[in-house]
């Protein structure tokens, strides 16, 4: 049976208080296995990115628990839970959020200097990483050279630098074309399939369920899952 990679209980997260309180995710309860994709989705406002950036250690829920194997998220400070992301998380956005004056490589490798690789280690990991995902030529140029698809790999090369348990990806189609957007998709099936990582995907885009083993829905802050 895969281990289980991270594990959520009762969350809540509700904002304001008394009759103008808005209850964004309702006593969600969710496992995620090692080498399994979760699809999250459900319509804007439904509760699904919260929920995610709860799950991901980025916002903290007004109540529950988020465990990362056997590690407590929540019972961490915030500097300590800043540490876990960097060790065992990986993201990638909708908006890629790569640094402009940065190029590719470079980019790649800001997440493993941080964890305290040397500079030759982070280079050789970085490169690596690009060439794996067919951008070998492309790792000395800026994102502004950098195609919407590029870029995206970009991102998604930067959130295996530091050989994450859980990759979460928000929306990671939303601003590529049809195209573009099936390849991210390959890759992200790959990520589970060849590597074992966990892979927690929030998307409106109906064609990631083809990738996914499981699909959950959002509606209201509650999580329904497809049968």
């Amino acid at each position: 049976m895969p281990d289980l990679a991270l594990k959520a209980e009762g969350i809540e997260k509700t904002y304001g208080e008394g009759r103008t309180a808005v209850h964004a995710v309702r006593g969600a309860d969710l496992e995620l296995t090692a080498g399994e994709r979760l699809l999250i989705m459900g319509p804007s406002g439904s509760g699904k990115t919260t929920l995610l950036s709860i799950l991901g250690g980025l916002l903290t829920p007004t109540s529950g628990n988020v465990f990362l194997g056997e590690e407590s998220v929540y019972d961490h400070a915030p500097s300590a839970r800043a540490e876990l992301r960097l060790r065992r998380l990986g993201f990638i956005f909708q908006s890629f959020n790569l640094l402009s004056a940065l190029t590719a490589r470079e980019n790649v490798e800001v997440p493993l200097r941080l964890a305290g690789l040397s500079p030759r280690e982070g280079h050789r990991r970085a490169s690596e990483l690009l060439e794996r995902l067919g951008l070998g030529e492309r790792e000395h140029h800026r994102p502004r050279d950098l195609s919407g698809g590029e870029k995206q790999r970009v991102a998604i090369a930067r959130a295996l630098a530091n050989q994450p348990d859980v990759v979460f990806a928000d929306e990671p189609t939303a601003n590529l074309d049809a195209a573009t957007g099936q390849e991210v998709a390959e890759i992200l099936c790959r990520l589970g399939c060849e590597e074992g990582k966990a892979v927690l995907i929030v998307s409106h885009d109906q064609r990631l369920a083809e990738i996914a083993s499981r699909v959950v829905r959002v509606e209201d802050g509650k999580l329904r899952e497809d049968e």
